[in-house]
C-alpha cells in the first residue's frame, strides 16, 4: 500500500485551487502544512483544511516535515521560498513563470543542482489535450518539418485578471509578456523543438491606463471583483494604482534551430482563448479552442482560397477523473509533480524550458521599452542543461551533489 505524501502549499491564493488535486488522502497525498503571510490565506486555509498545519513563518512550515511543497505565491517571491525548501531537502513544485528576472531563475536551478533536492515547474500546458495533440501530430510527421510558429492570445479577462492587482506593477512581475505569455513561450519551444535565440518586440498600454478610476485591493483576490459584465474594457473601475504594464504587445523570435516564432496578446479582447498556426514544410495545422471539444485542423493540399482542412482532429475527452478546468491538464500536472517526487526521472515539464521562457519574456520586455531593438537571449549553462535534462539524476560521485 503506497503512504500518502504530505504536500505543503506555500501561499493560499488563487492558485491554491490545486488543493482539489493534491488533497486526496488514502489515494496518494494530502495537505498536511500551509505557509501564508497573509491573515486571509491563513483563514481560508484553516477553514478549508481543518487538519493542515498553518503558519506564517517559513522555518515552522520547514520543520512541520513535508514530503514536497507547492510554491504558488506572487511571482517575486517564488526565488528565496524555492531556494530556501531546496536547501531543506524539500522537492518543490514551483508555480510558472519560475521567476521575474532571468538572475533569479537561475538561482533557482542551480540550488536545485548544488543540493540535488527535486525541482518540477507548474507549465500545466504542456498537459493540456489540445497542446499534446497538437505535438503529437507535429511528431507524427502530419505536417513535415516545422518552419514557422505563430500564437495569438486573446486574454479577454486581462482587465479584470491582471490590472487591478500586483500583476499590473512591473517591479513585481516585469511585464505580462512574461507573467501570462510564459506559458505560450513555452510551448512554442516546445511545439517547435528549440529555445529562443534573439527577439524584438513591440508593445503599449492601449486601454487599460487611460482609466482614472484606481483602487488599492488590498486583502482582496481577483474573484472579489472579476465580472463578465465588466465590458467594454474603457468601462473597467477599480484598476491597481500602479498600472505600468502593457496590455497589448507582441513579440519575434528567432529559435536555435532556425524556426521563426511570434506571439501576440491582447488584454481587451472579448474572447478569451488561445489560437496557435504551426506551418512545416508539408501542410500546416491550426487550433480552433483551447479546452475540450477544441479541434485541431490538417490542411496538406493546395487550395484556392480557404480550402477546408484535410483532417479535423477532436479533443472530446477529459482524463479519467480529472476536473474541467484547463482542459484537465492540472489534474495531470499535479499527477506528474507526485510521481516525479517518488521515483524521479524525466518529466514533460522541464525546469530548463521554464528558464528559458521567462528569459526570452524578460529579453522580449526589454526589446519593447528600448524602441523594438533587437534581444540577445542568454543561455543556461551546458552543466545545468545537462543536468535537468537527465533527469536530475547523476552519480554520488559527482562534486555538485553531496554524498
Amino acid at each position: 500500500m503506497t503512504t500518502d505524501l504530505r504536500i505543503g502549499i506555500v501561499g493560499f491564493g488563487h492558485r491554491a485551487q490545486l488543493t482539489d488535486q493534491v488533497q486526496r488522502p488514502g489515494r496518494g497525498s494530502f495537505v498536511s502544512a500551509v505557509l501564508d503571510t497573509a491573515e486571509r490565506g491563513r483563514a481560508d486555509a484553516r477553514e478549508r483544511l481543518p487538519n493542515a498545519f498553518v503558519t506564517d513563518t517559513l522555518d515552522d512550515f520547514i520543520s512541520a516535515g513535508v514530503d514536497a511543497a507547492l510554491v504558488l505565491t506572487p511571482d517575486d517571491q517564488h526565488t528565496d521560498v524555492t531556494v530556501a525548501l531546496l536547501e531543506a531537502g524539500v522537492p518543490v513544485f514551483c508555480e510558472k513563470p519560475l521567476a521575474t528576472k532571468i538572475a533569479d531563475a537561475d538561482t533557482i536551478l542551480e540550488a536545485a543542482h548544488r543540493t540535488g533536492t527535486r525541482l518540477y515547474v507548474g507549465h500545466n500546458m504542456r498537459h493540456m489535450p489540445v497542446i499534446v495533440l497538437m505535438r503529437q501530430l507535429i511528431l507524427d510527421g502530419r505536417i513535415g518539418e516545422v518552419k514557422a510558429i505563430w500564437c495569438r492570445h486573446f486574454v479577454g479577462h486581462g482587465g479584470d485578471y491582471y490590472f487591478k492587482d500586483w500583476h499590473a506593477d512591473r517591479r513585481r512581475t516585469t511585464g505580462l509578456l512574461l507573467q501570462k505569455g510564459a506559458h505560450d513561450i513555452d510551448v512554442l519551444h516546445w511545439l517547435g523543438g528549440a529555445r529562443t535565440m534573439s527577439v524584438n518586440a513591440m508593445g503599449t498600454l492601449a486601454v487599460y491606463g487611460d482609466i482614472t478610476g484606481r483602487s488599492d485591493h488590498a486583502g482582496e483576490r481577483m474573484q472579489d471583483w472579476f465580472c463578465l459584465n465588466n465590458w467594454p474594457p474603457t468601462a473597467q473601475t477599480g484598476m491597481a494604482p500602479i498600472l505600468d504594464v502593457e496590455d497589448l504587445s507582441q513579440v519575434n523570435m528567432t529559435l536555435s534551430n532556425g524556426v521563426l516564432a511570434s506571439y501576440q496578446q491582447c488584454h481587451f479582447t472579448p474572447d478569451y482563448w488561445r489560437n496557435y498556426t504551426v506551418i512545416g514544410t508539408e501542410g500546416r495545422l491550426e487550433n480552433f479552442g483551447d479546452e475540450i471539444d477544441a479541434e485541431v485542423r490538417i490542411w496538406r493540399r493546395r487550395t484556392h482560397g480557404a480550402g477546408e482542412p484535410d483532417e479535423v482532429h477532436r479533443v472530446t475527452e477529459l482524463a479519467e477523473g480529472a476536473s474541467a478546468i484547463h482542459g484537465g491538464a492540472d489534474d495531470l500536472l499535479i499527477a506528474e509533480f507526485l510521481r516525479f517526487v517518488r521515483h524521479g526521472g524525466r518529466t514533460d515539464t522541464s525546469p530548463v524550458a521554464a528558464r528559458d521562457a521567462v528569459a526570452t519574456g524578460i529579453a522580449a520586455t526589454e526589446s519593447i521599452r528600448s524602441g523594438g531593438h533587437v534581444q540577445n537571449v542568454p543561455a543556461l549553462s551546458p552543466e545545468l542543461v545537462a543536468y535537468f535534462e537527465g533527469g536530475q539524476s547523476r552519480s554520488t560521485s559527482d562534486p555538485g551533489i553531496a554524498s
